[in-house]
């Protein structure tokens, strides 16, 4: 009894001790119904699908570093005309190319059978036809642990399991470890070419592409190819009945000199602190298997739809808003780092920056890098944008995107909406990655999450800047 009086009494003097009134809102009441009318027109609009329609059915896949690239890049320059944006401007950068070429890859014993694969970007050509015994290596940890010189003649497989699929995507860093390093394993075992499980979730005979790591300053030297999921189930099946493995495979991936990329930047001038600078986007370019819908023709959708939406609001927001449609971003986050570069003498007034990169189904949570100050304003717009499905997420969580890492890294306050993912790996990266898979209702959630909570912060006088 004595405990739990003491119990009562703690909790009536906490009581007691609160302010009579709460503090006072970050966010005023016009703000908040602006926000509210942001929402309600982005869900009744067909802009952001219209966007991502005309990327990918204009322009089509847009690999860094290519022709289909520039012409994305003049795309995204008209886009923002047309939408009326203050200023549409493309900041160029050089980058190295590498192109896909072709690629023939079958079973060859115990019996002849094609095979669905992909060049890993970054893959060396086979030169001339390679036909090789398979030596079956059950996961990546067990290709690690080969001794040098013993792979001579032959070629490398590694198998594991299909990605784990999650809402946060938190299966691909271990699945894709086998893409990023596997090559290095079995060059230094001398093998001829390197063949892996695709890194993806998915059963089709769809493999999944993307960049390898570089070693140092280095590139692969040999052939490196993903197969299918199910074509991995069939060797390892094959394994399994000790029936013996071989392959013939020919690769044209190579790498062919630097060319130009760019950023498209896309500005809304702020109408009381233009010099201040509230930073969204998604990366322009795509993998060429696809074409480039959900990774990321979704993002420049998203964020642009969100800013011309605040465009038409009667009065600007007080900071100005800038969409970046960056470039090169798959083969290494290349336009990332030029625009990090290039704008590194003005990164104190870039107040805010994020990215959606991470597909086109709903947004269900938002997450912030921010001072305690503007946590409490993070708290609030996650109030205001509940009754989209959306719960308040860490408030200690850096990050923004990809492409926000490297100004990130520089102290650049970061909010993330994060987006359903539990089916985005069955496209991620694939010849899936087309434009019916985009659901237009759950796009425009998207656009009204966006649209509301970066006009809140444009609005705002809260100094936003990141934890050290």
């Amino acid at each position: 009894m004595k405990l739990f009086n003491s119990v009562i009494l703690s909790t009536f003097l906490s009581v007691i001790s609160m302010p009579l009134f709460a503090d006072e809102s970050p966010i005023t009441p016009e703000q908040k119904a602006t926000a509210q009318q942001l929402m309600a027109s982005a869900l009744k609009s067909d802009l952001g699908f219209n966007i991502v329609e005309s990327l990918t059915t204009e322009i089509g896949p847009r690999l860094g570093g290519s022709e289909a690239e520039k012409r994305a890049r003049d795309w995204g320059v008209k886009l923002g005309n047309e939408l009326g944006f203050d200023k549409a401007w493309i900041e160029e950068f050089t980058m190295p190319f590498w192109d896909r070429g072709h690629l023939h890859i079958a079973l060859t014993s115990p019996y002849n059978q094609a095979l669905y694969g992909s060049a890993l970007g970054g893959a060396a050509p086979s030169k001339k036809e390679i036909n090789a015994p398979i030596v079956y290596f059950r996961d990546i940890h067990a290709l690690t642990a080969i001794e040098d010189g013993t792979l001579q003649g032959k070629v490398a497989f590694v198998d594991g399991e299909p990605m784990v699929k999650s809402q946060t995507g938190a299966g691909y860093g271990p699945s894709n470890q086998k893409r990023r390093i596997g090559w290095q394993h079995a060059e230094r075992g001398g093998a001829s070419a390197l063949i892996i499980r695709s890194v993806g979730s998915d059963s089709h005979r769809f493999p999944h592409t993307g960049m390898m790591s570089k070693n140092g300053d280095k590139w692969a030297k040999i052939p490196v190819i993903a197969i299918s999921n199910p074509d991995a189930d069939h060797l390892r099946r094959l394994h399994n009945l000790d029936k013996p493995l071989a392959i013939s495979l020919h690769s044209g991936s190579d790498w062919q000199g630097d060319v130009t990329s760019g950023n498209v930047i896309l500005d809304i001038i702020g109408s009381e602190k233009p010099e201040e600078i509230v930073l969204i986007g998604g990366h322009l370019d795509s993998w060429d298997l696809g074409t480039g819908a959900v990774d990321d023709g979704a993002g420049i959708a998203i964020t642009t739809a969100a800013a011309k939406l605040i465009a038409n609001l009667p009065k600007r927001p007080k900071r100005t808003i800038r969409v970046v449609m960056f470039g090169a971003e798959e083969v290494g986050l290349l336009g990332a780092f030029a625009y990090a570069k290039k704008h590194e003498g003005n990164l104190q007034n870039h107040v805010l920056a994020t990215e959606s990169d991470f597909g086109a189904r709903n947004i269900w949570r938002i997450e912030s890098f921010v001072n305690p100050q503007a946590t409490k304003l993070v708290d609030e717009i996650a109030k205001i944008i509940a009754p989209l499905g959306i719960v308040r997420g860490g408030s200690d969580v850096k990050g923004g995107g990809p492409d926000i890492i490297p100004l990130a890294n520089k102290g650049v306050p970061t909010i993330r909406l994060n987006q359903e993912g539990t089916d985005y790996f069955d496209l991620h990266h694939t010849p899936d990655d087309t434009l019916d898979k985009i659901i237009p209702e759950e796009l425009a959630q998207n656009v009204a999450a966006y649209a509301a909570t970066i006009y809140l912060i444009a609005d705002t006088d809260i100094d936003l800047k990141a934890k050290r």
